[in-house]
This record gives C-alpha cells, sequence and structure tokens, in this order.
C-alpha cells in the first residue's frame, strides 16, 4: 500500500521522491526515527515541522496521509507512521533510482515534536566537513556513511538562500567563492539575483536544481562536487578533506558499489534511537497524537 502510494504520488510529482527521503533524514536526525516531523504544531507548542529547515521546503506530507489512510482502513493501529515513512523513503530510493533495501519494521510513533530542537540536531548547509562529521557521529553514524548519504543531493532542489552567500559574500565579503567552477556561478546567478540588503524587502527566494537530473538518484553528484559544482557548502566540504575526497572520488567512479553502500547507509540512519515495544504510540492519524 506505501509503494503504491508514492509510486502514485511520483508519477504525477517525482520532485516528491526527494521529499520523502529528506522528511525521513530529518525525522531521524531530531529524536531519533519517530515520525515526530510528521506532527502539527500545537496552541503554544511550534512543532518540527514549523522549523525553518522544514517549512516550507519539507514536502510529500500528503503522501504519508494517503499511505496511512490506506493501511488505517485495513489494519488499525498496526503500521506506525514512522515505519510508512521509513517505507516511503525506501520506495522513492527505488522509484528515482533503482536502489532496493529492506527496511526492518516494529518503529513506535512518539508524543513530542518541538521546533527549536530541529537547528540543534540537523546539519546545515552551510557546515563544513568537520561539522558534518560531528553531526552523523553524534547519531552514530560513520564518515563513510556520511558521505554516502550526501549522495541523496543527487535529487531535488535547493533554495537560493540556502547558497547564495557562496555567489555574493562568501566570508563576508563581496566575493565569490573561489572554489566554486566560474561558469557554474555564472549561471547560478542568473536564477539566484543578489540578495537585497534588508532581508524583509523581498519575499521570493527562487529554488534550483541540485544537480542535472534532479529527479535521477545516482552517483552523478559525486561528479558535480569533483568538477566543483557542489551547490551546496555542506556539499563541496567534502573536498576539504582527504579522507572524504577521496570518498568522493570513489563514489564518483563506482556507482554500482555507491548504491549498495546507500542502501545500507539508509537502513542504519532508519534505526537512530528507534522506540520500540511499549515506547510512544501508533497513532491514527500522523499529524496528531492519538
Amino acid at each position: 500500500m506505501v509503494r503504491n502510494t508514492v509510486n502514485k504520488a511520483l508519477y504525477r510529482d517525482p520532485g516528491l521522491g526527494a521529499g520523502l527521503i529528506r522528511m525521513h533524514f530529518h525525522d531521524c536526525f531530531v529524536r531519533g526515527c519517530d515520525a515526530s516531523v510528521l506532527l502539527d504544531s500545537t496552541p503554544g507548542n511550534p512543532a518540527e515541522k514549523a522549523s525553518p529547515p522544514n517549512n516550507p521546503s519539507l514536502r510529500g506530507f500528503e503522501v504519508i496521509d494517503e499511505a496511512k489512510r490506506l493501511i488505517e482502513s485495513r489494519c488499525k493501529q498496526t503500521v506506525s507512521c514512522a515505519d510508512i515513512l521509513a517505507f516511503a523513503a525506501r520506495d522513492s530510493a527505488y522509484k528515482l533510482g533503482n536502489i532496493y533495501y529492506g527496511v526492518p519494521s516494529g518503529r513506535r510513533d512518539g508524543r513530542v515534536s518541538i521546533s527549536d530542537e530541529v537547528l540543534q540536531n540537523l546539519p546545515a548547509p552551510f557546515f563544513n566537513v568537520t561539522e558534518l562529521q560531528d553531526s552523523f557521529t553524534s547519531k552514530g553514524l560513520s564518515v563513510d556513511e556520511m558521505v554516502t548519504l550526501s549522495g541523496a543531493h543527487s535529487l531535488g532542489r535547493s533554495h537560493c538562500s540556502s547558497f547564495s552567500s557562496r555567489l555574493y559574500s562568501f566570508n563576508s565579503t563581496n566575493a565569490q567563492d573561489p572554489s566554486m567552477d566560474r561558469n557554474y556561478a555564472a549561471f547560478l546567478k542568473t536564477k539566484c539575483p543578489r540578495p537585497p540588503s534588508s532581508p524583509s524587502s523581498s519575499t521570493s527566494d527562487p529554488t534550483v536544481p541540485l544537480d542535472p537530473s534532479p529527479n535521477t538518484l545516482d552517483n552523478l553528484f559525486y561528479k558535480q562536487v569533483l568538477n566543483h559544482r557542489g551547490l551546496l557548502t555542506s556539499d563541496d566540504t567534502l573536498l576539504s578533506s582527504p579522507v572524504t575526497a577521496r570518498m568522493v572520488s570513489n563514489n564518483a567512479r563506482f556507482g554500482s558499489v555507491w548504491a549498495a553502500k546507500y542502501a545500507a547507509a539508509m537502513v542504519r540512519m532508519g534505526n537512530i534511537e528507534v522506540l520500540t515495544g511499549a515506547q510512544g504510540e501508533i497513532r491514527k492519524n500522523c499529524r496528531v497524537v492519538n
């Protein structure tokens, strides 16, 4: 039921695949893989989905809602929202990259979702390689898994605000990031105008693809990074360490090896701090606690 729901949604809008994979990642890094990212805000308590890294950029909530509705009609309170989200990320990887992996089930849903915890736990697009390593190792993931999972940036789009400092005000100057390919930077400037001096004077924040084939999950991301066409600071910084640079090079050369590592790393990520047994609950509606 989850796979059918995901396939129908991606047939209409392939970009939702990136959204579902990203949503699973954003869920697991905050309170573990407990579907806390799916909870709506309540009076006096902004939820995770209200935090700037998630709002308005996270997409695919309606896909999870539809899968949950179908499952609840057949087997009430049996499959958690956390499991559905893990399955949806897996099915998106298969649909967009022909990468299949088995997902252990049995997660329970959390009852708490706090907006302020998102920035405290999620790696930011401006992180350097040391900060990225610290973020991933704090969740029990290795440096190799960090580089491997970065390959998901072959999917989807990014808002200009996440990288425009590399184009116009690198290191608090008026210069362009010298590590970025000049032709690529020139292209990005045609899509992302210089931000206004007063942030409140404009609400426009266009998006650009993270790589040239944003609806295909493959190792092209690593080839882009090697050519200094990594969009985000957190992409480009993978070349700043000899260890991670070697991993980038290997992933660029051996696509099938990377795909196998990606599948294994997604399973590992999906096991972060899961609730099991009597912990948490199985929500009837993914947006609210029972």
